[in-house]
């Protein structure tokens, strides 16, 4: 047993309102640059709806994440590493730029520089591209709260996994379907495939809390990264001819602050904190033969933080004693694990995602209270799970692999938390009979609900602080590490489980850590 760390999140979807701040504020923080315009490394997306990139989760088209092997050996999807490099100056797998949108800006000096006339001159849309005028006719949020809407239901990858009669029935009743809210973010997957499909070697997984970054200085833009990944996470940067990403704001987790768009977020429904797993199964759990067997596969990698044989081995791999206790009172640990109520986000494409979610349960009680029903007696709502107005199977192929069962597991511990604190809050006796019907009982439901409803920013973002004593091996990191994909074809021979880069990316030096935490810190 290889005992490693991963910083983790998790979404409450029932409480993100679709605003946007994140997806702003992290747009200001890191990718207000020429050459990533289009670029979102946070994007919320309506549901049902295409998402963004257009069509990103149909991987017959976009060829991201694993393959299992009729031998039972994992193999990307984009191909063998012979027919990758055949590819890798024109990759027929990219998906377009009009998948993601052509960036525009407005000829605004015009509006002050024009001839007068008898017409009042405009600001016409000019491509960042080429620098011709452009039609607008896409972007990031293109069909935000208009996903469930005719013209783009059927184009909905989701949607077309189901049955005919379940698309045809989200149709017809638009005006009644029910539409949330799906945030977005790089997943720092336990299994990445943007790393293993990287010819230079310039994608790593920092060994310390497990996030993917890019090395700069190593990255040619060879961009099979961006085909790799399932989520299409990973940018290219058309001015510099590198490829970007998500870091986890990783300058502010060194110094124990949240990322932005946790910190930022109106809804609060972003968790931040510490997984402790065995990088040694990591493998074998992404090689499990059934689909929606590896939700079960990367919950039993996570370890228990208070295990005294998993701390010794954790101690013995070097983890820190504070980040030890921050792994005991991580709440992504708690949702993911104990309570069981968080869930992936595609398990099915086997990288081991570590942005997990908790799935909405808000139609129900719309849909019981419509019909004149308690909509938070624990029988209706219990009863009401598979009338939701979004299909049961359509969150299911969302976080379960379309395992319906593992979804429906998760709403009824939601809604059995709903009617148990209901009675408290109307002075009523608890009924423990409630929690006990959902396996839990009343204390633990108790504190699951403090920690989704009113949990303090304390309690929200256990983030340990890197160690200052530590930054010439942060330097020096995922040299010497454990590796998620020990066996598996890295598409080069390079030293190094993540390549001959993984130990040479962006200098985090002693210097760096001060200067970012003074600045961060600064009220």
């Amino acid at each position: 047993m290889k005992v490693m760390a991963q910083m983790g999140m998790v979404m409450n979807l029932d409480k993100c309102i679709g605003c946007h701040t994140c997806s702003v504020t992290c747009k200001q923080a890191w990718t207000n640059r020429t050459g990533l315009e289009y670029a979102w490394f946070n994007n919320v997306e309506t549901r049902p709806g295409q998402g963004y990139p257009r069509g990103y989760e149909d991987q017959a088209k976009a060829k991201g994440g694993w393959v299992r092997t009729s031998k039972g050996r994992l193999r990307l999807k984009a191909g063998s590493r012979i027919s990758r490099l055949i590819s890798i100056f024109s990759n027929p797998k990219m998906l377009n730029i009009k998948d993601y949108y052509e960036p525009w800006t407005y000829e605004y000096d015009n509006l002050i520089t024009a001839p007068l006339g008898q017409q009042t001159p405009v600001a016409r849309p000019k491509s960042l591209l080429t620098g011709k005028p452009m039609k607008i006719e896409w972007s990031a949020n293109w069909d935000d709260d208009l996903g469930g809407g005719p013209e783009n239901i059927e184009k909905d990858p989701i949607l077309k996994k189901l049955a005919e009669d379940v698309t045809t029935k989200v149709k017809l009743a638009f005006e009644e379907t029910f539409m949330f809210y799906l945030p977005r973010i790089c997943e720092h997957c336990l299994n990445p495939a943007c790393v293993a499909a990287c010819p230079s070697g310039a994608m790593y997984k920092r060994a310390e809390d497990g996030i993917v970054l890019v090395d700069q200085q190593q990255c040619r833009g060879w961009r099979m990264c961006v085909s790799a990944c399932p989520y299409k996470k990973v940018y290219f940067n058309h001015k510099t001819g590198k490829a970007e990403k998500c870091t986890l704001c990783y300058p502010r987790l060194e110094i124990g602050l949240p990322t932005v768009c946790s910190e930022t977020c109106v809804g609060r429904l972003r968790y931040l904190g510490l997984f402790l797993y065995d990088a040694d199964r990591v493998t074998e759990a992404a090689s499990v033969e059934n689909e929606q067997d590896l939700y079960q596969a990367q919950l039993d990698l996570l370890l228990d933080p208070n295990d005294p044989e998993v701390l010794k081995a954790a101690r013995a791999e070097g983890i820190p004693e504070d980040w030890l206790v921050a792994a005991q009172n991580s709440p992504v640990y708690k949702l993911a694990k104990v309570y069981k109520i968080a869930l992936p986000l595609h398990p099915e494409y086997r990288t081991m995602p570590m942005v997990w979610y908790v799935p909405p349960l808000s139609p129900i009680v719309d849909v019981l209270t419509e019909t004149g029903h308690d909509g938070e007696d624990a029988g209706n709502l219990f009863g009401a799970i598979d009338a939701l107005r979004i299909p049961l199977a359509y969150l299911a192929e969302l976080f379960s692999a379309g395992d319906k069962e593992v979804v429906e597991g998760t709403l009824r511990k939601l809604s059995a938390m709903r009617s148990y604190m209901r009675d408290i809050n109307l002075g009523r006796t608890p009924r423990p009979e409630i929690p006990a019907a959902v396996g839990m009982d009343q204390e633990s439901i108790y504190e699951m609900y403090r920690l989704l409803a009113i949990a303090k920013h304390e309690d929200r973002y256990v983030v340990p602080a890197a160690h200052a004593e530590q930054a010439e091996d942060l330097e020096r990191m995922g040299q010497n590490m454990g590796c998620s994909l020990d066996g598996v074809n890295l598409g080069d021979a390079n030293a190094g489980p993540f390549g001959q880069s993984s130990g040479n990316p962006v200098p985090v030096t002693i210097e760096n850590f001060n200067i970012m935490k003074a600045r961060q810190s600064n009220e």
